[in-house]
């Protein structure tokens, strides 16, 4: 359908290289997906892209810095109009261990930047030519700290809300043109990126159990249950859900 000689579901994913989205793009490439792939980490998305096409995936891979908007937007518009995507995943992500004293403005942009810009970016880029077609699944990579305050994480937290918020909107805006949208809130999720964390805190032992207490069951999730949110939210069986804040987070934000 969208790689030539191709009848599968294509999939653009950023945020590729590790984690969720990982996770994510094995997931839905043993559903018959093909890949474009996204990430700044070139060796994490070409080990991606090797285990996608191990199961029988074709993929193409895009090494990006989605920290600055307009290179974004210029860059990947004539790339992304060259396909017709089916299905759009807004994974990637970072973040900063601050408060909102410590939080410096560079960080701040930085976070939105790519926590929210590079998500409304990729949408507005896909959108036309799923408009075009009356067909189209979005999910955008939210945080249960879109729902709840975490200590130490003002901007990545207000950044996701806003990931809600956009979701929301884009959702009211084309329901009526066979565009579904939601959004999904891991709560603590197991990768790279957490060890990453607490290769930075003094006491990474202390700091671990903390982020296991905040689940009921004491437990981190899989980037590989997440994935699975997320192939759910992209199927066909998700048809009644749009404009959806999926929480997957062990119940932290149920307390």
């Amino acid at each position: 359908m969208a790689f030539p000689g191709s009848d599968r579901k294509l999939v653009l994913l950023t945020g590729a290289a590790s984690g969720i989205g990982r996770a994510t793009c094995l997931r839905l490439v043993a559903e018959g997906c093909d890949l474009f792939i996204i990430d700044r980490d070139g060796p994490g998305l070409e080990e991606t892209k090797k285990r996608a096409e191990a199961l029988g995936a074709t993929v193409k891979t895009h090494q990006i810095d989605l920290s600055e908007p307009a290179a974004v937007l210029e860059e990947m518009q004539p790339i992304i109009d060259q396909f017709e995507i089916d299905y759009l995943v807004n994974d990637a992500g970072l973040g900063f261990a601050r408060t909102t004293e410590q939080t410096t403005l560079a960080e701040w942009d930085l976070t939105f930047n790519v926590n929210i810009t590079a998500t409304f970016l990729f949408c507005k880029m896909v959108l036309p030519q799923m408009l075009a077609r009356g067909a189209g699944a979005i999910v955008n990579v939210a945080s249960a700290g879109a729902i709840v305050g975490l200590k130490n994480r003002v901007a990545y937290c207000a950044s996701k809300a806003a990931v809600v918020g956009l979701t929301r909107c884009i959702a009211a805006d084309h329901a009526t043109q066979g565009i579904r949208i939601n959004a999904i809130a891991p709560g603590t999720v197991g990768s790279e990126w957490i060890e990453k964390i607490l290769s930075d805190v003094p006491d990474p032992v202390a700091t671990r159990k903390m982020m296991e207490a905040r689940q009921l069951d004491g437990k981190m999730g899989t980037p590989e249950e997440i994935a699975e949110g997320i192939n759910f939210l992209l199927s066909p069986a998700a048809r009644f859900v749009n404009g959806s804040v999926f929480v997957m987070d062990g119940g932290l934000t149920a307390v």
